[in-house]
């Protein structure tokens, strides 16, 4: 199981922007608004999913993307499934860490 990301501090913060590997390059669309999945956003690197476990729990703040990245953040406990939004049938959760 392969994970595209992309770190950047923000404000002092890690931020972890964490997707799919499979959903970069996509575009999705609901209704008038567009979404591109892109490899400026969430393409720095590919990891595995130990070190993308390791990022989600000393990360600040987390943009995911994708199935298998929002299931793991739930497993971990980092995000819930309340906090999940869908955009063309992919879900979609923003977590920031108190």
């Amino acid at each position: 199981m392969q994970f595209s990301i992309r770190t950047t501090n923000y404000q002092g913060n890690m931020m972890l922007n964490i997707c799919d590997e499979d959903l970069v390059g996509r575009t999705l669309k609901k209704d008038d608004f567009v979404m591109n999945i892109s490899k400026s956003y969430f393409g720095q690197r590919t990891i595995g999913r130990s070190e993308a476990e390791d990022l989600m729990r000393n990360c600040s703040i987390l943009n995911m993307a994708g199935q298998k990245t929002i299931d793991m953040s739930i497993n971990l406990k980092i995000g819930t499934r309340q906090g999940v939004k869908e955009i063309d049938g992919v879900p979609f959760l923003i977590v920031f860490k108190m």
